[in-house]
């Protein structure tokens, strides 16, 4: 978000000066016109105080936002369908962002399309920074001379798999703030309240049970072992981590992730929303068939739908159908994605089709996400309150026990 000073004129000529915020000119321009006045002169001061912060935290990871990727692709295909050239295009855009990672990725552009290499091959030398969906399709485009539209369809498929994302994070965020707070909580109560409780039952001789031995026992390794319990979880958590990038790991993990109860319904669904939205927007802007199939497979995360991907390129190269391969594959891939990919070849309209898919899975993972909250409200209060029945017995029953031994 930038700050702006700006000159208006009302509409009965009086001339006036101001001060907002604004993501850009453009912004700036249609929030003083719905006012029904009119800019006359402006000035960029600097970024707003929040996205000061969020600056700093992007030139220190040195990447660039999803939002402004997507905003790149969607302001450049608007700009060339008004007629602007390329490069005066992305100059524009080069003065306006405010991310400094993706300026400088512009400045290069600029020089590259000034020396008369094509977008899709400048684009390509910031790998790191676009993906091969978005460079195959700004190829496509050029290729059939509809780069603004092709532009606006790579915009519309981020802006769609960012929403997804932003959906399950969302989702699984209340259950990780809660399971975090008991955590936090866990550890003080070993460290502050129950040593002092022990003290207590030890002065007192008081026949201690099982679990609440247990309790006091744990307490115990935190307060003496900590140090050593945490580098004891952090070795295995990172253990876990490398195994898990692995071949054999990822696909162990990618096969129970499929299995939880829930969990595995969503992510079959999301898998399939992907393939759908990437593959239908691929097909739409011209991309070969064998081509979008390889890149709908970097797209998707999970080995196990890649790999069925990956099969149905197979099929195409020797001339076979890929609704043959998707039809074997229905614990991944659901009847309906297969179904409507049958349709789609027999009437040459696979991407419309593919199109339609993904609009509906997107609504159900939409849906699914809304709902998993309450669902898992239940859950999260049942183990709470099995923390907190457990450490109350553990520490209540010693009580009971001295109170018996004194009546």
């Amino acid at each position: 978000m930038s700050h702006f000073t700006y000159k208006a004129k009302k509409p009965g000529g009086a001339i006036y000066s101001g001060d907002r915020d604004a993501a850009d000119r453009y912004e700036l321009y249609r929030l003083v016109r719905e006012g029904g006045d009119e800019i006359v002169q402006f000035r960029e001061v600097g970024l707003s105080k929040g996205l000061n912060l969020h600056m700093s935290f992007s030139m220190l990871t040195n990447s660039v936002r999803m939002i402004d990727k997507i905003n790149f692709a969607r302001n450049l295909g608007s700009m060339l369908e008004a007629g602007l050239a390329l490069a005066r295009a992305l100059s524009v855009l080069e003065r306006q962002t405010g991310s400094k990672s993706l300026k400088k990725v512009i400045t290069d552009l600029i020089e590259e399309i000034t020396k008369g290499t094509t977008l899709s091959d400048a684009l390509a030398k910031h790998k790191k920074v676009f993906s091969p969906l978005f460079i195959s399709m700004v190829h496509a485009g050029e290729q059939s001379g509809t780069l603004s539209d092709s532009l606006k369809v790579v915009a519309s498929q981020m802006d769609s798999n960012y929403s997804l994302q932003k959906r399950i994070r969302g989702a699984l965020m209340y259950p990780g703030v809660i399971i975090s707070a008991m955590i936090v909580i866990a550890i003080l109560m070993f460290v502050f309240v129950i040593p002092t409780l022990l003290k207590t039952f030890t002065d007192l001789n008081v026949a201690l049970p099982l679990s609440t031995q247990v309790v006091l026992g744990l307490s115990n390794l935190v307060q003496h072992q900590g140090l050593l319990l945490l580098a004891v979880v952090i070795m295995i958590a990172g253990m876990f981590y490398w195994w898990a990038k692995q071949i054999k790991g990822k696909y162990v993990m990618d096969k129970a992730v499929l299995k939880i109860p829930m969990i595995g319904k969503l992510v079959q669904e999301v898998n399939t929303a992907r393939t759908a939205r990437t593959l239908a927007s691929l097909l739409n802007s011209g991309v070969d068939v064998v081509e979008a199939m390889a890149i709908t497979a970097n797209v998707v995360q999970n080995v196990h739908f890649k790999a069925v991907l990956m099969k149905a390129m197979e099929a195409i190269k020797k001339g076979d159908l890929m609704s043959k391969v998707f039809e074997e594959e229905t614990k991944l891939y659901p009847v309906f994605f297969s179904e409507m990919v049958s349709v789609g070849e027999e009437t040459g309209k696979t991407g419309e089709m593919l199109l339609g898919v993904a609009h509906y899975y997107e609504n159900e993972v939409e849906q699914k996400t809304k709902d998993m909250s309450t669902i898992i409200e239940p859950f999260l209060i049942l183990l709470i309150g099995a923390a907190v029945g457990f450490f109350a017995v553990s520490m209540i029953q010693p009580m009971y026990s001295l109170v018996g031994a004194i009546n």
